[in-house]
C-alpha cells in the first residue's frame, strides 16, 4: 500500500519489523510450551528468551542468499542466541510459523477495523435521529418518487453497516486460527497438544484439520467481508455524490479552509472523498476475487497464494481502515441543506402525492384502473405545463365527485409519513 492511503496503525501492523516480531512471538511461544512439557531445557529456553533479537536489514540480507525468508529469519535469530537456537522451530514447517503469525496480524488489523465500523455505525445512528424529521424527496430511477426523510436514509445506512459488523465479526473469528502441525499436517515430529497450548497462549483457535497450511477459505471469507464493507461504503458514498450535484445540492462534503477544488476553476467544490471511496471499493472487490483464486492449491500446498496475500491482505485491511476513518469524519462534518431538500420536494408541483390521490379514489369506490387513468392524466399535464397538481385536481369534475378540497389538503401533507417512519425507528431501536 502506498503511504498516501496507509493509516498509521496498518502501516505498523504490516511492516517488516512487526512481521518478524510476530514470527519471533510465535517461535518463542512454541519453545515455551516445549519447555513446560520438558522437551526444551529450561536454561535453554531462558537463553532463547533473553538473547532473541533480529535485524530487519540482516534478515533481508540473508534472504538474498537463501531465497527463503523463514530460514533467513531463523538464521539471524541463531546468530544472536547461539547454540540454544537449535530448539527453535523443532518439528515445525515454515507455514506453521507464517500462517499462525498471519492470523495474529489479521486479528490485530481486524479488531481495529471492527472498532471503526462501530464508530461509523454510531455516527449514522446519531444522524438518523438528528435528521429524523428533515424531509427529503425519495427518488427511484433517479426520478422524484415520494417523500422520505434524510434521517430515514441514515437509518437505512446504519443497518447496512450493522450487517457489515455482523459479517466482519464472523470473518474475524474464523481467520483467528493457528496451526503447529508439521510439514503436511500430520504432526509427524510434534505433539498435537503443543499446537493447542501455543494457540491458547496466542489467543487463537486451532485449525481443526490442516495440511501444510491453514486452508485459504478462511482468508477468502476475510477479504470478501472487507469487499462487502467497501461496497457498502461505496453505496453510501455514491448517494452523497448524487446529492452534492449542483442542481440538487441537498448534502455536501465538508470543504476545509485552504482547500482547492480545481486547478483551472476556482469555484469548484468537488466530492473528492466519496469519489475516492468508489475507487477503493473497486480494489477491495478485486482483492476478494484474488483471495477466491487462492483457495485451490496443489495437494498439501503450493506457494501460489503467498505472493498474492503479501499484497492483498495489507492493502485490503488498510483500504477498509482508511475508508471507515474518512467516512466517519465526513458524516460528522458534512453540510446538510434542508431548505434545498424542501425546494426539491416542491419542484414537481405536488406530483409526489399522486399515489395518495390514487388510493383515496380507490377507497371512495373507483376501480383502480379508472382511478389510475384520471390521476395520470392530470399528472402528465403537470409535467408538461408546470402547473400545480392539487389545483388541477380541484378543477377535475370526476375527482370532485369523490374528493373535496379538505380531502386533498389532508392528502398533500408531508407529516403523514412520520407515522410509519416512527415505527421503522422503533424496529431498529432508534428514537
Amino acid at each position: 500500500m502506498i503511504d498516501r492511503y496507509f493509516t498509521k496503525d496498518m502501516k505498523r501492523i504490516w511492516s517488516d519489523h512487526n512481521r518478524f516480531k510476530t514470527w519471533e512471538k510465535v517461535e518463542i511461544a512454541v519453545a515455551e510450551v516445549m519447555m513446560e512439557m520438558g522437551i526444551v531445557p529450561k536454561e535453554s529456553f531462558e537463553t532463547i528468551k533473553k538473547k532473541s533479537k533480529f535485524s530487519v536489514d540482516r534478515v533481508l540480507e540473508i534472504e538474498k542468499e537463501t531465497r527463503h525468508d523463514v530460514i533467513a529469519f531463523l538464521t539471524n535469530l541463531a546468530e544472536n542466541i547461539g547454540p540454544d537456537s537449535r530448539y527453535l522451530h523443532m518439528g515445525m514447517t515454515s507455514s506453521d510459523l507464517l500462517d499462525t503469525s498471519l492470523a495474529l496480524q489479521c486479528k490485530e488489523s481486524g479488531e481495529i477495523i471492527l472498532k471503526k465500523l462501530n464508530d461509523f455505525h454510531s455516527v449514522l445512528k446519531d444522524n438518523a435521529i438528528k435528521y429524523k424529521k428533515t424531509f427529503q424527496i425519495g427518488r427511484s430511477h433517479g426520478v422524484h418518487a415520494e417523500p422520505i426523510t434524510f434521517g430515514l436514509k441514515n437509518a437505512l445506512w446504519s443497518e447496512d453497516i450493522r450487517r457489515c459488523i455482523f459479517r466482519w465479526e464472523n470473518a474475524l473469528k474464523n481467520i483467528c486460527v493457528g496451526q503447529i502441525s508439521g510439514a503436511v499436517g500430520t504432526y509427524q515430529h510434534i505433539d498435537p497438544s503443543i499446537e493447542q497450548k501455543v494457540c491458547k497462549k496466542l489467543g487463537l483457535d486451532v485449525e481443526t484439520v490442516s495440511n501444510q497450511v491453514i486452508q485459504r477459505d478462511h482468508h477468502a471469507e476475510f477479504l470478501t467481508a472487507l469487499a462487502l464493507i467497501g461496497s457498502t461504503i461505496e453505496k453510501i458514498a455514491i448517494e452523497i455524490r448524487h446529492l452534492q450535484r449542483t442542481e440538487v445540492l441537498e448534502v455536501e462534503e465538508y470543504f476545509l479552509k485552504g482547500q482547492k477544488g480545481s486547478s483551472a476553476m476556482p469555484h469548484k467544490r468537488n466530492p473528492i472523498v466519496t469519489e475516492r471511496m468508489t475507487g477503493f471499493a473497486r480494489l477491495l472487490r478485486t482483492n476478494a476475487h484474488a483471495a477466491m483464486e487462492n483457495i485451490a492449491l496443489w495437494h498439501e500446498r503450493d506457494i501460489s497464494h503467498s505472493s498474492v496475500e503479501r499484497i492483498i491482505l495489507p492493502d485490503s485491511t488498510s483500504l477498509a481502515d482508511y475508508m471507515l476513518e474518512k467516512m466517519t469524519f465526513l458524516f460528522k462534518n458534512f453540510n446538510v441543506y434542508p431548505k434545498n431538500m424542501m425546494k426539491n420536494i416542491n419542484l414537481t408541483n405536488g406530483l409526489i402525492f399522486s399515489q395518495e390521490v390514487l388510493i383515496a379514489l380507490i377507497k371512495e369506490g373507483l376501480k383502480r384502473e379508472d382511478a389510475y387513468k384520471i390521476v395520470q392524466k392530470n399528472a402528465m399535464k403537470v409535467w408538461e405545463e408546470k402547473c400545480d397538481f392539487k389545483e388541477l385536481l380541484l378543477e377535475d369534475e370526476v375527482i370532485n365527485k369523490y374528493l373535496n378540497k379538505k380531502d386533498l389538503d389532508e392528502l398533500f401533507n408531508l407529516d403523514k409519513i412520520m407515522i410509519n417512519i416512527n415505527k421503522i425507528y422503533k424496529r431498529i431501536n432508534l428514537k
